[in-house]
């Protein structure tokens, strides 16, 4: 089979010939017919994320038919149109991963290829109303941005929400997320295009995280926030406990923008704030994520399709953070 193949930090993506998976019993091999990038990816190919092995067949997000089954593996799945949950081995607790959890594409081989395997409790049905472009946009970032907004954060209806940093996949997710659960949604970008793009997909209003008084700005508008969801960290993290209404829900996942900055903590206990970290999602917040996107029929933002074999001009496209939504490879 083919693959996209990252050889080197220092090396483009190539599209190259490689072994085709061997199924072990309770594997299934699907043939990819599209698959998505995370910033995730954009880390691994300039060297910047742990546990690097070259080379390595990237990707975490992909849609496909299941094309063969190994032993012990229902023969129902055989044909099916599937979408593939992420992660492996979270563990026995719904609270945190295990020592043994990873992703998809790195260590093991990901879905930038013509065909991925993986166990078949990972397997499940793609939602019939989504392209095989959309189906393979939202499992890890849909899955990161869900677990943050409920999960952890425990929205609902009627509570007031901001999204910092919208534009990325996963804080796209959020945004949609949040409108779709009933929530009063901000944001916060660097661009007033993005922020003019995070209110047509039903957000009450932005700022411009770049403005001096960016915080005051959201406070005059929203006059409080019930959840913060938050992947960058960095100075501007503490001016969270500011903006937040009593026991508020503060919830990050990433830190492109550094650590965690001094914050006045005194405002943390006084106003019974959390400030809850997370990473991607179990299987039942899997599982509940696609009953949502199902009822609602929530449709990924997509902002450009790539085909599979072009992965080093979606990367590049990453690295300027040009996009609104997600980067999609299509197999032909």
């Amino acid at each position: 089979m083919k693959a996209i193949v990252l050889e080197a930090p220092d090396k483009p993506l190539v599209w190259k010939e490689v072994e085709k998976p061997t199924l072990t019993p309770g594997e299934v091999l699907v043939k990819i017919k599209a698959a998505a990038l995370n910033r995730r990816d954009y880390w691994i190919t300039i060297g910047k994320y742990a546990g690097l092995k070259y080379p390595t067949i990237l990707g975490s997000d992909g849609a496909g038919i299941v094309a063969e089954i190994g032993e012990g593996v229902d023969g129902a799945w055989l044909n099916k149109e599937v979408v593939i949950y992420p992660g492996n081995n979270w563990g026995e607790h719904e609270e945190f991963q295990s020592k043994n959890f990873k992703i998809l594409g790195l260590p093991d081989d990901g879905t930038f290829a013509e065909y991925v395997k993986t166990r078949a409790e990972y397997l499940y049905n793609k939602p019939a109303y989504l392209s095989w472009e959309k189906a393979a946009a939202f499992p890890l970032a849909g899955l990161t941005a869900y677990r943050a907004l409920f999960t952890k954060g425990k929205a609902k209806r009627g509570d007031t929400v901001l999204i910092s940093g919208v534009g990325g996949g996963t804080c796209t997710f959020a945004l949609q997320w949040a409108v779709a659960a009933g929530c009063k949604v901000f944001v916060t970008s660097g661009t007033g295009e993005k922020i003019d793009t995070a209110i047509q997909l039903g957000a009450t209003a932005g700022v411009n995280y770049k403005s001096k008084d960016w915080a005051e700005e959201l406070y005059h508008l929203a006059g409080g926030f019930d959840v913060i969801i938050d992947s960058a960290l960095g100075a501007g993290f503490a001016k969270f406990p500011d903006i937040c209404n009593p026991g508020a829900r503060i919830v990050f996942f990433g830190g492109t923008a550094g650590d965690i900055p001094a914050i006045n903590g005194r405002k943390i206990f006084w106003k019974q704030l959390q400030v809850l970290g997370t990473t991607m999602g179990t299987q039942t917040d899997f599982k509940n994520m696609l009953n949502f996107m199902t009822e609602h029929k929530i449709e990924p933002v997509i902002d450009e399709v790539f085909p599979l074999n072009e992965a080093q001009k979606a990367v590049d496209v990453m690295d300027s953070s040009s996009q609104f939504g997600k980067l999609v490879l299509k197999a032909w």
